[in-house]
């Protein structure tokens, strides 16, 4: 399919930061609604194009997660792309449950500013 690449090319392409890390942007496939963000590593960016499911580095932890591992409100992951800088990762994702750890639906619920 023309515009898709082997997950080792799209890796080559990313510029993760001083830390090793990228902002991942996790956005609900069919509605376009933003879930969160969140942090990957190369090896999160790899397991998620491989497993199709959304696997980010916790920086407090030090460690891989899976999105949903233990409260099942996983992100079967539809689609990734990076942006024309190379410095964030788009995620279209399918959300079972909340995407929110607090227990909302995205990760912006009710903090608007404007």
């Amino acid at each position: 399919m023309e515009g898709r690449q082997s997950s080792e090319d799209a890796l080559a392409g990313v510029k993760f930061n001083e830390q090793g890390l990228v902002p991942a942007i996790a956005q609900q496939h069919d509605t376009g609604e933003v879930l969160m963000l969140a942090w990957m590593n190369a090896e999160a960016l790899r397991r998620t194009v491989d497993t199709r499911e959304g696997t980010y580095w916790s920086r407090s932890r030090g460690e891989l997660w899976v999105k949903g591992a233990t409260s099942g409100n996983r992100q079967e992951v539809k689609s990734v792309s990076i942006d024309c800088d190379g410095d964030t990762v788009l995620l279209q994702v399918d959300q079972t449950g909340p995407a929110c750890h607090t227990g909302t639906r995205t990760c912006f619920t009710g903090r608007r500013i404007v």
